[in-house]
């Protein structure tokens, strides 16, 4: 069977919650005979969803996380099927993942939607990996370059720790 470079990301961050102390179980999600290539259900109550991106932009040190109408519609689907919601997202040059709850990815996509004015097709979280310092995750604002919208400031030893605690919080 091919390795996918989903496999091989997704699987570095599936194998840390793996060893944790907490882990029981791991399921890929099914919409019927359709099996999630990013989506996955831990320990039966907790949903996991994972993005990679492998290096930043050049420009801003960012990494791009894209978010259209289905990974909308999959993040819906497979948070009504569990306790609490997480993403996880890859930054596979700095070795490192940015775990944000589906109520704050929610957020930001929000408050993008309230200074438009309008829905998109398309939301791009970016994350940006400080030297020393904590991860963050927003939004640019629409039509304007070097301008963020609220910022999220995520610990670099949150995951996979923070999908185990009782508070869906991030």
């Amino acid at each position: 069977m091919k390795i996918n470079d989903d496999h091989l990301y997704h699987g570095a961050a599936l194998t840390q919650i793996a060893e944790h102390a907490q882990f029981t179980a791991i399921n890929a999600f099914r919409d019927g005979k359709k099996v999630s290539r990013s989506s996955f259900l831990i320990n039966n109550d907790i949903a996991v969803y994972f993005k990679y991106s492998t290096k930043p932009t050049k420009a801003f040190k960012e990494y791009s996380f894209t978010f259209n109408k289905s990974h909308l519609k999959e993040l819906k689907e497979i948070e009504s099927r569990a306790k609490k919601a997480f993403v996880a997202l890859v930054c596979v040059e700095d070795r490192q993942i940015c775990l944000i709850s589906r109520t704050e990815l929610t957020e930001l996509i929000e408050e993008r939607r309230e200074v438009k004015g309008s829905n998109e097709d398309t939301y791009t979280l970016l994350v940006t990996v400080p030297k020393g310092k904590s991860l963050r995750a927003y939004m640019n604002a629409p039509g304007q370059k070097k301008k963020k919208l609220s910022e999220k400031i995520i610990s670099r030893n949150l995951f996979p720790s923070k999908i185990f605690e009782e508070s869906e919080t991030v």
